[in-house]
């Protein structure tokens, strides 16, 4: 079985710091690697992994501002369905563009949907709902406009995350710095428990960040420590007391959630999206649904024994256990080709 991995290009792959959905297709090409699967990663240039590394774009275009974004999306995109026919199967982790190229080539082709950034890219999905199959990663991020084959998790190398029994006790917000994630929430449930609150995340929206968040920042109790990259975030993650998740939107999934179980640290989640697939309310966590219960479930994290966060991780969101998904994925599909 010979796959093709389409990766973003926003971010290298796997990323120095931010780039989700690289980090996805990343842990699943050293998965599949892993297990003896012939695996070519389509990436930026400067990326890595141990399986086959096909590139046309040199570097990502969120480092790098010579790089225009939709050029190279378009030269990276066909780069990969120019050599289809070198391929069992495509397995498109670059949302709904590379759909429009399903139909002009013979090799199938399975999308992990890692969301909808809005709804009006919904219609390019169903256009091709009868000629691709749909992976989504979390049951509550379905559209009952679209047909899928499968849900499966995203999953995290283990090897990455530090277990820690013993945290400091600041709370943490782990995150893109964007209304939606809630960071100015996390800052009133700090400050409401009187506990330190240690931010780190991209500046998505400046604005929100210059005039929600950094007026707090004051490095004693509201300390923001920038976008950090794997070393600094096991760190961040293993040593916190809980971290704050106070979303305001309907989240497809929550890579930070699942990390900060795998270092045995409890999450405070706003009751939205998979969130209740994620988080074993009162186990790993708690989901609360406003302000009040969220101070509330702070004082409530010492309840919760952070081995078993890590085992509740361990069980359903591993590395190995989201390669096995895809396998299956795989095997389903090109046994009806």
């Amino acid at each position: 079985m010979k796959i093709a991995i389409l990766s973003p290009i926003a971010w290298r792959t796997p990323p120095l710091k931010y780039g989700p959905w690289e980090q996805v297709a990343s842990n699943i090409t050293e998965g599949l690697v892993a297990k003896g699967l012939d695996v070519t990663l389509f990436a930026t240039g400067n990326s890595c992994t141990s399986g086959k590394l096909q590139s046309i774009s040199p570097t990502a275009y969120a480092e790098d501002d010579s790089i225009a974004p939709k050029v190279w999306e378009c030269l990276h995109i066909s780069y990969l369905m120019e050599q289809a026919g070198d391929f069992d199967l495509i397995h498109n982790h670059f949302d709904f563009l590379p759909l429009s190229y399903s139909r002009l080539i013979n090799t199938p082709m399975v999308t992990t949907i890692h969301g909808f950034s809005t709804a009006k890219i919904i219609p390019v999905f169903k256009r091709y709902n009868d000629h691709n199959f749909y992976v989504s990663i979390s049951y509550a991020d379905r559209s009952p406009e679209l047909r899928y084959i499968a849900t499966v998790y995203n999953g995290i190398n283990p090897l990455d995350f530090t277990f820690n029994a013993n945290p400091d006790d600041y709370l943490l917000f782990f995150g893109r710095i964007h209304p939606e994630k809630g960071t100015y929430e996390a800052i009133q449930i700090a400050k409401r428990t009187k506990r330190k609150l240690i931010i780190s995340g991209l500046v998505q929206d400046e604005a929100y960040f210059n005039s929600f968040v950094q007026p707090h920042v004051n490095n004693e109790d509201i300390v923001y420590v920038g976008n950090s990259g794997p070393k600094q975030r096991d760190e961040l993650l293993g040593q916190a007391f809980a971290l704050l998740h106070p979303i305001s939107f309907n989240e497809p999934f929550g890579l930070s959630v699942v990390e900060a179980m795998f270092c045995g640290t409890p999450v405070i989640a706003f009751n939205r999206g998979a969130m209740p697939e994620i988080i074993l309310d009162g186990n790993s966590g708690f989901l609360v649904n406003t302000l009040d219960e969220g101070v509330a479930a702070v004082d409530k994290i010492s309840s919760i024994n952070r081995w078993d966060c890590k085992q509740w991780a361990s069980s359903n969101f591993s590395q190995d256990k989201m390669v096995e998904g895809y396998i299956d994925v795989y095997q389903k599909i090109l046994s009806h080709k």
